[in-house]
């Protein structure tokens, strides 16, 4: 299953860049980045049999463990691609919002949208770890 970062605004060459490019590097599973300008700029379309994951502070919170059953589930199930998308400073549509199958946060707090894509990259790597049965993730663990 294709893993899709969908993010408005370019990251460059930024801390958060590299901590992206770092985690991105550790995930065995097949990916892409889209960068879309801060407005404008077409979403690529969503090829049939995908899932769409909002980015949004609105979100339901959910574990890294819970993150990793549902990417488990949507592969077995024969889902071809995972898109998650980071909205522009005033967020997602009505429109957006309602053709998305998920919306998640990061916690209460409002992050900045570099600093979610770097978060984002970091629990995509977490969740392919603990599919795979990697020792990395302590959850639950004393």
């Amino acid at each position: 299953m294709l893993l899709h970062i969908i993010a408005r605004g370019r990251i460059g060459r930024s801390p958060e860049a590299e901590l992206v490019g770092r985690y991105m590097k550790r995930v065995t599973w097949p990916q892409k980045i889209t960068e879309l300008p801060d407005t404008g700029g077409k979403v690529p379309p969503a090829a049939p049999g995908s899932r769409t994951i909002l980015l949004d502070e609105t979100g339901e919170q959910i574990t890294s463990l819970d993150l990793a059953k549902l990417l488990e589930r949507w592969r077995d199930d024969g889902v071809r691609e995972a898109r998650f998308c980071l909205g522009a400073a005033d967020g997602f549509t009505p429109e957006e919002r309602k053709d998305a199958d998920k919306a998640i946060a990061f916690g209460r707090a409002t992050w900045p949208h570099l600093m979610a894509r770097a978060m984002l990259a970091e629990q995509l790597w977490r969740a392919t770890s603990i599919i795979a049965g990697h020792p990395y993730h302590r959850e639950g663990q004393q």
